[in-house]
């Protein structure tokens, strides 16, 4: 789908389904330097399970126009914004790695959108090692062999793939090298500098789920489980040899834990 924001196009993928209808809709925002694809094993599970699945491009990011914002607080602005112009009054919103800062965002400055929020490898920060501040300036093919590397735990390294004729590591890769230059480290800013993480997981009032992967190296579980904890009556699900892109290491556990948490 195509929606006007701020006077250009912004893209969602729909799982390949009509949005017609009044059902559920989730909303699904991806991490850094990433675009609506990390969702593609995600989206028609749920469109075919009774809700309207809507994974959006961030501005600069995949088939959205436009430049990539700067800050936590205007991409959580910006799809708010979107969901106006989209024509949904409320919506469950599901964020991985910098997705789950804009679901915190969202859920406290502008809750009256916001059903459910769930939130896919977070942390209380996200800071990023000096190395890959410097591939994401310099050598974007480096940065982004960095991020798969540690981005997925070790089954996935050894061939142990659930969706067979897929390569992870190898796909990780190629979305972030195809990403427009400049749109990781502005990404990698906007996490490192965003503060506010501990202080909006205790503002939320919504229903919230917080999935943990327990091998993840780039948001660590236990950072995940200090987060959660500052969240009233979060759900925790994690999961066992599952690293940070937990979407596609682990998708079975992932659409279920979804699932659970949107009904």
């Amino acid at each position: 789908m195509i929606v006007e924001v701020d006077g250009v196009n912004a893209h969602a993928a729909t799982g390949g389904v009509d949005l017609a209808g009044d059902s559920p809709v989730v909303l699904l925002i991806h991490g850094a330097g990433n675009d609506a694809t990390v969702w593609q094993l995600q989206t028609r599970y749920l469109a075919y399970r009774g809700f309207r699945a809507v994974a959006v491009d961030l501005p600069g990011h995949g088939a959205s126009e436009g430049s990539p914002l700067a800050t936590i607080t205007e991409m959580a602005d910006w799809i708010a914004r979107f969901v106006s112009a989209a024509g949904f009054s409320t919506v469950h919103v599901v964020g991985h790695s910098m997705g789950t800062f804009i679901a915190l965002e969202l859920a406290t400055t502008h809750a009256d959108i916001v059903k459910t929020i769930t939130l896919l490898g977070t942390a209380t920060e996200m800071g990023v090692h000096p190395e890959l501040i410097d591939a994401a300036t310099n050598d974007l093919p480096r940065a982004a062999a960095l991020m798969a590397a540690w981005g997925h735990a070790k089954p996935a390294h050894v061939g142990r793939n659930p969706t067979p004729g897929m390569w992870m590591v190898g796909g990780a890769r190629a979305l972030v090298e195809n990403s427009e230059p400049g749109v990781l480290l502005a990404d990698f800013t906007a996490c490192m500098n965003y503060d506010k993480a501990l202080s909006s997981a205790a503002a939320v009032q919504c229903p919230t789920t917080v999935i943990i992967g327990q091998g993840d190296k780039m948001t660590p579980a236990k950072s995940g489980r200090k987060l959660a904890a500052a969240i009233q009556n979060a759900v925790v699900v994690e999961l066992a040899d599952t690293g940070h892109t937990m979407m596609f290491e682990n998708p079975r556990a992932v659409k279920h834990a979804l699932l659970a948490a949107l009904r």
